[in-house]
């Protein structure tokens, strides 16, 4: 475990809390920068973004949302009143044995943007309210959630796991884990998925208001719509459910997309 002292810090027992101002940043050492290590960022209000860099720290900036405060600004000045307190900002960092988990406090709209180290790694991150997330050269295993938002990650290497609710899920790949399953889902949004060349998979694809494309010879397996019947109380419903299904370059883990309100693309790297 690591004590960091950053401004005014309070530290108790495993949980290092720094209070922030905008553009401050928090550096937080890894046990061994040698070895894989695992971040977990989970914020209620924000967005996030995580770049990989020639470094062995961990380093988070946080940032109040510019927009946010000038819109406090203005509701201030139609209720002719001001605001007394500050801007600040807490942010807490938890690093044991390589595994770093950041918080922020709630009721705070922050932008966190956090440098890790470019080497093999472990991410789960997730937002919910009026934020993206935005990650880039990052190699690991990522499974990453967001609500009301877009999830764009690009120079990936490994595999990802990306699901959201409102916006569009966009990942790039540079070099794919060539045994591990993926999915990529969301309601409101388009999935727009840029494999490499050599991209091997077993794929299931859906979506309900739009139009599947790829530039991938895909052989496609002709399944039945799953058909259910209900009847419940004299009222009688139908639900047809439809995958489409396929093989890309003879089949591999599997490969799951889906939306409704959006089309799904599925790009070979040039």
């Amino acid at each position: 475990m690591k004590a960091i002292k950053f401004l005014t810090v309070f530290a108790a027992a495993l949980l290092i809390t720094a209070r922030l101002w905008a553009q401050e940043q928090l550096t937080v050492p890894l046990s061994d920068p040698a070895k894989p290590f695992k971040l977990n960022v989970g914020l209620i209000d924000g967005s996030i973004t995580v770049t990989g860099y020639d470094g062995k720290s961990i380093v988070i900036e946080g940032q109040l949302d510019e927009r946010r405060k000038e819109r406090d600004k203005e509701k201030e000045k139609a209720a002719g009143m001001h605001r007394l307190n500050s801007n600040a900002m807490d942010i807490s960092a938890r690093e044991n044995n390589n595994e770093v988990t950041v918080h922020s406090s709630v009721g705070k709209h922050v932008n966190l943007v956090i440098k890790v180290p470019k080497t093999a790694a472990s991410f789960k991150i997730s937002t919910v309210n009026g934020g993206d997330i935005t990650g880039s050269n990052l190699d690991g295993e990522l499974e990453v959630s967001n609500v009301n938002g877009s999830i764009k990650l690009t120079d990936i290497s490994g595999s990802v796991v990306a699901t959201t609710v409102n916006g569009p899920v966009i990942v790039t790949f540079k070099s794919i884990d060539p045994k591990a399953a993926m999915a990529f889902s969301t309601l409101n949004g388009k999935i727009d998925v840029t494999f490499p060349a050599s991209f091997k998979a077993n794929v299931k694809l859906k979506a309900d208001k739009g139009d599947i494309f790829t530039d991938f010879d895909v052989a496609t397996d002709r399944q039945k719509p799953s058909v259910t019947r209900t009847n419940k109380n004299g009222m009688y419903g139908l639900k047809v459910d439809e995958w489409v299904y396929g093989k890309i370059a003879g089949g591999g883990p599997e490969v799951m997309m889906k939306t409704t309100f959006g089309a799904v693309y599925i790009r070979k790297a040039k």
